[in-house]
């Protein structure tokens, strides 16, 4: 068999890097302290030079002479190490409250994929106990009191709380060009932070995007900078209120943080964490354009950004953290670094970094790296390669955030009195504004006189997202991902379909749910809802634009080919090349990520029984349509821009319009690789395919259905998984493995430092009868004990961590072959789904 003595000899050795690997973080003796990087030489462009920017300034409300008389009388009782622990931030995933006993750290955070008890479902009072028994450990602690900051990405409503109200994310609110209503909605979104506990929401988002492909393109509100210019005061606001001298914030207010300083939105084909190769004058005048406003309204806390700009890390880059933000930008709060950023570097280490530290990071966001980085930087403190001077400068910073939150009252903040009234949790009010905003943010970009729909007509909802509120609320919803959600955890939510059904049948109507578009009696329109599924930051980069699952097209077409009029609604966190979609349907809608509120979309769609509109479209593009799949940056202004809907682009009712027929040709060639995912809805996604090799070499499969190695050593066919035909079945009578094989090897660095996994359905269909081996390249676990456990016929869904396979042997930065199945004894497997997922507390090391 084709590399046989490699699987045979490398056996041992994989198990034992593997078990090395997958061990706790919690259970090794602390290193010896780390030589800190020197401080980072900068590319001339990469200076940034303060002459050059404009002015702000933090409201004295925040350096008041009594609140600095109180810190500087506090400072002068505070211990070294607890100077230190202030500048460290661990995660609640890896830290303790009776770790407080010993560490004096300064803040806590919920990442992600953290939560009470490593439950993402948690109930609010988890959250909140959880809160409390940090708070009460670092009071506990002797010493000086300071108490902790608890931060909690809080980016499109109290995301990560069961219960709570999602609004639409930022790139759906940019569409609504409506400041009043963003501060509408950070108020809501800080009174339910506050009821459960925390203190910080890591937002606003004031990211410019460039580059649609970036899998974050949907947390900014715009590819302009005017929107995020409007918006970023008023958010601001919404979640501090006013800042007043010598009072700590309201009741039901909460810090924020304006990110990701600087130019997250810019880089180098959309990448994430990536380089924004631009001059400076871009970089102020399109990437800095919301902070300005931020910090004149107050903003607490600024993060620094992973990316870099002309090859320098900001994290590292003091022209933009020290002579910039505090030069003429007047920034007076603290900067906090992203999710371990420091670690990037040059010369740095997650668990040591006086580089960025002297650069001007005054908090470091050292989610399990906390324990090592606290002695790393106690010795550097010690030595004197992080001066006394610029410590106490960091400190200072973050104390003054504190004392502006109410940290140091003798009662806690005025939101301790809110803790516990979970009814403001999805309260109807907040809903209410919620649907507002969905109705805002919808764009219409077709419509051939079928909408609106009247109401007491019978309307076929089609479309497996039509009842997925997960789907409609994407990434960033109660998992990092946002995937694995299911309709009984969103409690307060109604999906797109229950609104179009309460609609209709108020107003004596019928609405029927079909997911493949299938009826039995003829309907007057149907509903088409598809898009995207969820993602997040390194899952969501993608090479080109194109919508590619077919189902919704074929249904669309279908219905089409009935005679009946279709109307699709189209949920994605970016703007895509849906031209074959558009031409199969009488109206299009730009839904973005609307969230939890599916009604807000039928008070738009479904009029009165007249036909009469009960609302209108009011959203306008936020960011540009593309004409083909491959454009990629494409941005009003550019000099050579040629969309298919410009930027400010948006029909209503009172605006009609007419949308030729679209040409199909999206400009893909299928070199492109896709990183993501390599057999979904049961097919090998291009440039991905099935190689099958035995003793006789290697046969490699495009879209077939069926075949097998040279010699017969393993057979693949279609099989039923999910769907019909959606898996594939592998047998191995004898000795065989298969692997999928890109074209060109994909770089897999960032999402294994995201401890993201491959990910995969599967299903025993006859017992190994001896080790089964998964691959990716080089690096190889052993799945005997997890395949041989399995009970025979049952579907299970796996997903094994990158970096197990990185410590295996794999070579994740040239990876040709993602995943792959090796055995020498029999062995038949059904499998669906393979791709890079996102690890949700529940990916694993199959040696540990």
């Amino acid at each position: 068999m084709i590399h046989s003595r490699r699987f045979l000899t490398a056996t041992t050795a994989v198990l034992a890097l593997s078990a090395a690997a997958c061990a706790s973080a919690q259970s090794v003796d602390l290193p010896d302290p780390v030589p800190a990087g020197a401080d980072i030489p900068l590319p001339d462009d990469a200076r940034a030079d303060p002459a050059n920017w404009p002015a702000s300034a933090t409201p004295d409300a925040i350096t008041d002479a009594a609140t600095e008389a109180f810190i500087t009388e506090l400072m002068s009782r505070m211990t070294l190490e607890e100077k230190v622990g202030q500048t460290i931030q661990a995660d609640i995933s890896a830290i303790t409250p009776e770790d407080l006993a010993t560490y004096p750290l300064g803040s806590i955070l919920a990442g992600g994929n953290s939560e009470p008890g490593g439950d993402a479902y948690a109930s609010p009072q988890a959250w909140l106990d959880l809160a409390v028994a940090f708070r009460e450990a670092a009071a506990a602690r002797g010493g000086t009191a300071i108490p902790l900051i608890f931060g909690i990405d809080a980016v499109h409503g109290h995301n990560n709380v069961v219960g709570a109200t999602l609004f639409p994310h930022n790139i759906g609110l940019g569409a609504a060009r409506n400041p009043d209503l963003i501060r509408r909605i950070a108020e809501v979104t800080a009174l339910e932070v506050a009821v459960t506990g925390a203190d910080w929401t890591f937002g606003p988002t004031v990211a410019v995007p460039r580059d649609d492909r970036w899998g974050r393109a949907y947390e900014g509100y715009g590819e302009h900078p005017e929107i995020v210019a409007s918006y970023a005061g008023a958010v601001t606001l919404g979640l501090q209120g006013e800042l007043e001298s010598g009072e700590p914030l309201a009741a039901g207010r909460i810090a924020g943080s304006a990110k990701h300083w600087l130019a997250d939105g810019g880089t180098l084909n959309g990448a994430d964490q990536g380089d924004a190769q631009i001059t400076e004058r871009e970089l102020i005048d399109i990437h800095a354009a919301g902070y300005p406003p931020s910090i004149d309204a107050g903003i607490l806390t600024v993060m620094a950004s992973f990316s870099s700009w002309n090859g320098a890390k900001h994290t590292g880059n003091p022209t933009i953290l020290t002579d910039v933000l505090r030069g003429p930008l007047g920034f007076d709060g603290f900067v906090v670094s992203d999710w371990n950023a420091h670690g990037q570097i040059p010369g740095c280490s997650n668990e040591s970094c006086a580089a960025a530290f002297n650069a001007g990071i005054d908090m470091f966001m050292a989610p399990d790296s906390w324990r090592a980085l606290y002695h790393n930087t106690l010795e550097q403190a010690r030595s004197g390669e992080i001066g006394m001077a610029r410590l106490d400068e960091a400190v200072r910073r973050i104390l003054r955030v504190k004392v502006k939150l109410g940290l140091f009252e003798p009662e806690g903040p005025a939101s301790r009195a809110l803790e516990g009234q979970f009814q403001h949790l999805g309260s109807d009010e907040h809903r209410a504004v919620a649907r507002d905003a969905v109705r805002q943010s919808l764009v219409l970009l077709k419509n051939d006189g079928v909408l609106p729909i009247r109401a007491n007509a019978n309307i076929l909802v089609a479309g497996a997202a039509a009842d997925d509120i997960g789907q409609a609320s994407g990434g960033w919803t109660l998992t990092w991902q946002g995937t694995g959600n299911r309709r009984e955890h969103f409690p307060n939510g109604q999906s797109i379909w229950e609104g179009i059904e309460e609609a209709v049948t108020e107003a004596g109507g019928s609405a029927t749910l079909s997911a493949d578009g299938s009826f039995e009696a003829r309907p007057d329109v149907a509903i088409v809802v598809f898009g995207e599924t969820p993602y997040a930051e390194f899952q969501g980069d993608v090479e080109h634009l194109t919508f590619v699952p077919e189902e919704p097209l074929e249904t669309l077409r279908a219905l089409q080919a009935q005679g009946i009029p279709t109307v699709s609604v189209f949920l994605s966190g970016r703007p895509m090349w849906t031209n074959p979609e558009i031409n199969a349907s009488d109206a299009f809608v730009a839904a973005w990520l609307p969230g939890a509120e599916g009604g807000g979309i039928a008070d738009v769609l479904i009029g009165d029984t007249s036909g009469a509109p009960r609302h209108d479209f009011t959203g306008t593009l936020s960011f540009s349509w593309p004409r083909t799949a491959v454009q990629g940056p494409l941005n009003a202004g550019d000099a050579d821009y040629d969309p298919l809907f410009a930027y400010g682009h948006g029909l209503s009712y009172a605006r009609p319009g007419e949308v030729p027929e679209l040409s199909e040709e999206s400009g893909v060639t299928g070199a492109a690789a896709n990183p993501d995912h390599y057999f979904t809805e049961g097919r090998f996604t291009p440039p991905w395919s099935l190689a099958l090799r035995d003793a006789g070499g290697e046969r490699r499969l495009g879209q077939e259905a069926s075949g097998a190695s040279p010699r017969d050593g393993v057979t693949v066919r279609s099989a039923d998984g999910s769907a019909q035909e959606s898996a594939r079945a592998w047998c191995s009578p004898a000795a065989a493995a298969w692997a999928n094989i890109s074209a060109a090897p994909v770089d897999l660095t960032r999402q294994t430092n995201g401890e993201m996994a491959i990910g995969f359905r599967y299903r025993v269909d006859a017992a190994p009868t001896g080790p089964v081996f998964l691959t990716l390249d080089e690096g190889m676990v052993d799945m005997t004990r997890i395949f041989g456990a399995a009970p025979i016929g049952e579907w299970r869904e796996i997903k094994v961590r990158l970096s197990c396979l990185r410590e295996a042997g794999a070579n994740v930065a040239e990876v040709s072959e993602p995943f792959g199945l090796s055995t020498e004894s029999g062995f038949s497997i059904s499998f669906e789904n393979v791709r890079l997922a996102s690890n949700e507390g529940d990916a694993v090391c199959p040696t540990d």
